[in-house]
């Protein structure tokens, strides 16, 4: 049902306004196809003209049947679009506010799932492809609801209330206060996450490049042992080794603070 919805987003939106399908006519049709037998028919006489008219009516009933199976397919989407207008966000749903925080979210989880340590499973990736679609998906919901409750708060509330007055209207407007300040630090923490993510990114290609030269350790060491003196060769020796292990901490380290990271993101669900 997604993938059908996705592949109709005008769908959507007409069934968010309320619209139905109407399949396109083209009444210019009547007035040209007459207009083009009489043409042939004066140019090639009777025969041609009943050519000209199988062919017509070949043409017409291959494009008619085309047609409808376009129309059938619309129908069925927009349908789908009707019984579940509450399984989708569109971003005519939500006030600007809304849409840069829904966009920042969308943009943290497409981060998280593109990275090189998700793709390589070093952080919970089976849990990442079910758990963060599902926590976008509550953001989106939740901002939602917000635009539609910020809307009727400017319907109802005055922009220029008496200052006697505005102390009955705090409380109305401190909830959405307090739920769009919810929302953000939700945001703010699928970011770190995905910050997180980035640096074991960077850490993670590093251990590559590294475990691509420490295969060649000893092309390394019998290059320093025949080239300068030993009491020299020896420390380099040593600090080929210790780049090593320092990159090799650097990279767990920063594998750690993104499952931290994500752990005290999932752990306090929206859901």
């Amino acid at each position: 049902m997604s993938a059908q919805l996705r592949a109709g987003a005008h769908l959507m939106r007409m069934a968010r306004a309320g619209q139905q399908h109407e399949p396109a006519r083209h009444t210019g049709l009547l007035f040209v196809l007459p207009g083009f037998l009489l043409l042939v028919w004066m140019v090639t006489g009777t025969a041609g003209m009943i050519v000209a008219m199988a062919a017509m009516s070949l043409i017409s009933l291959l494009r008619w049947m085309a047609t409808d199976e376009t129309n059938r397919t619309a129908r069925r989407r927009l349908k789908l679009a009707y019984d579940h207008a509450d399984r989708y966000v569109l971003p005519e749903d939500l006030d600007y506010p809304c849409q840069v925080l829904l966009r920042r979210a969308q943009d943290a989880a497409d981060t998280i799932m593109g990275s090189e340590v998700h793709r390589a499973g070093l952080i919970d990736s089976i849990d990442n492809r079910v758990s963060l679609p599902e926590e976008v998906w509550q953001i989106a919901r939740r901002l939602a609801k917000l635009s539609r409750m910020h809307e009727e708060h400017r319907r109802i509330v005055p922009s220029d209330l008496p200052r006697n007055l505005r102390a009955a209207f705090a409380p109305y407007t401190g909830a959405l206060d307090q739920a769009w300040t919810s929302l953000s630090q939700r945001v703010r923490s699928l970011e770190e996450y995905a910050l997180q993510v980035l640096r074991a990114d960077d850490v993670y290609q590093a251990h590559r490049r590294l475990e691509m030269l420490a295969a060649r350790t000893p092309d390394y060491q019998r290059l320093l042992a025949e080239n300068v003196r030993d009491d020299l060769a020896l420390p380099h020796i040593q600090q080929l080794a210790d780049q090593a292990r320092h990159v090799r901490v650097l990279f767990e380290e920063s594998i750690q603070e993104a499952r931290r990271a994500a752990g005290h993101l999932l752990r306090t669900p929206l859901s």
